[in-house]
């Protein structure tokens, strides 16, 4: 690897490596220490094709969600299976690995910004800015970039547009899907919220056991399936359909929290 040489969106990508090596070092005992992060279905990364792949996820934490998924990606192509032991893998990290998230977010201070060179596709947000609700026209600008990561390698998207849970998913997506073609495949996490602050940044919680479900990759007809048949399946296979919402009754969360008590005193 050339020292200045640069991907297509302009970063250096020894500079770029760097970022990886050192964020991902601050960051392992987040999910291998402090926490807990159980992995499935981490075989199928080392069988996808250096490029053309969406990953589309349920959202709970603005960074942590992507920076596990960044560390399960890495370890699971340099060899292991549902495991991020021994941060070796961090050495020689996949570099075309893209995220999409919002502009305003990755603006909004310093350590935003560096991750942003990390491998942030920023765009406008369509339908909320500054807290407030907005409607407007989605830049193709943004579409284009998105398309110019898939050509490149991996991108990650949370369809939702959001940290909260049931929302919909957004048009947009299953609007990539049908024109784009990648081969998509679905991620489902839970326990970030609990671990993290909203931003995900500050530990909020000891000894929450996170987790990872990494499925096989959606059967799409990319000329015939509908936008509406393309959000629907993504929406089960994140298992964010309304079908999977239900209320939790007291004694079981009664038994997590008593879970998550015993697992605090195991590290």
């Amino acid at each position: 690897m050339g020292l200045f040489k640069k991907n297509p969106f302009g970063h250096i990508l020894f500079l770029k490596l760097w970022i990886i090596r050192i964020m991902g070092a601050m960051t392992h005992r987040r999910f291998k220490g402090f926490n807990e992060l159980h992995i499935e279905g981490s075989e199928i990364i080392k069988n996808l094709p250096e490029t053309g792949v969406l990953f589309v996820s349920n959202h709970q934490t603005y960074f942590a969600d992507v920076v596990a998924m960044f560390h399960v990606f890495n370890a699971s192509l340099s060899g292991r299976e549902d495991s991020i032991k021994n941060i070796g893998y961090l050495w020689r990290p996949k570099l075309n690995i893209y995220y999409v998230a919002a502009r305003e977010t990755m603006k909004s201070g310093f350590l935003p910004k560096i991750l942003a060179y990390a491998g942030s596709i920023s765009i406008d947000r369509t339908w909320r800015e500054k807290g407030k609700e907005v409607n407007r026209q989605v830049k193709m600008s943004d579409i284009s970039n998105i398309a110019m990561a898939l050509k490149d390698g991996w991108v990650i998207t949370f369809p939702q547009g959001t940290t909260k849970p049931w929302k919909p998913i957004r048009r947009g997506t299953a609007h990539i899907i049908k024109q784009y073609r990648p081969i998509v495949v679905p991620i489902v996490i839970d326990g970030f919220r609990r671990s993290f602050d909203k931003k995900g940044i500050r530990i909020k919680k000891r000894g929450i056991l996170q987790s990872m479900e990494i499925k096989k990759p959606l059967e799409i007809d990319y000329d015939n399936d509908t936008m509406e048949d393309i959000v629907k399946k993504i929406e089960y296979a994140i298992e964010q359909h309304p079908s999977f919402l239900k209320v939790i009754p007291v004694e079981e969360l009664k038994k997590e929290e008593e879970l998550n008590e015993k697992r605090k005193w195991e590290y």
